[in-house]
């Protein structure tokens, strides 16, 4: 019993430390709005699995694995409310006024020199990738 209860528990530490869409849905929010962005994209985040969570207490969860046009229904109308987010997405990049995760300016990294830090005219380092691969 205490075997699989620590095999359980290892299981579900490895799984909530690695991070997963919802670290890549904030990460876009910070990049794309900054600090307040990111912090409506964590609450939204976090409506979002807690609506999840308080669904799967209230056996909801159980009635869409069980009940496959509930669960159908369910899908079609998440799949059309993503077709409404990406209309709305589309009708407002053709009237080019930005939407609230739009990244309005991208740091120019790489190999030619000007990252953050960097001077201009500065010699590159060989350090970060340059120097994992050349070893």
């Amino acid at each position: 019993m205490i075997g699989s209860f620590a095999a359980f528990a290892g299981v579900s530490v490895l799984v909530i430390v690695t991070p997963g869409p919802d670290t890549a849905v904030t990460i876009s929010g910070v990049l794309g709005g900054g600090r307040r962005g990111g912090l409506f994209t964590a609450l939204g985040v976090f409506c979002g699995q807690a609506v999840w969570t308080l669904a799967a207490s209230a056996g909801i969860a159980a009635l869409l694995v069980a009940s496959e046009p509930a669960f159908l229904a369910v899908k079609y109308a998440g799949a059309a409310y993503l077709g409404f987010l990406g209309l709305q997405a589309i009708r407002a990049a053709a009237r080019h006024q930005p939407g609230p995760a739009r990244l309005t300016k991208v740091p120019r990294l790489g190999w030619s020199g000007r990252g953050p830090g960097r001077r201009p005219g500065a010699r590159p380092s060989r350090s970060g990738w340059a120097a994992v691969w050349r070893s």
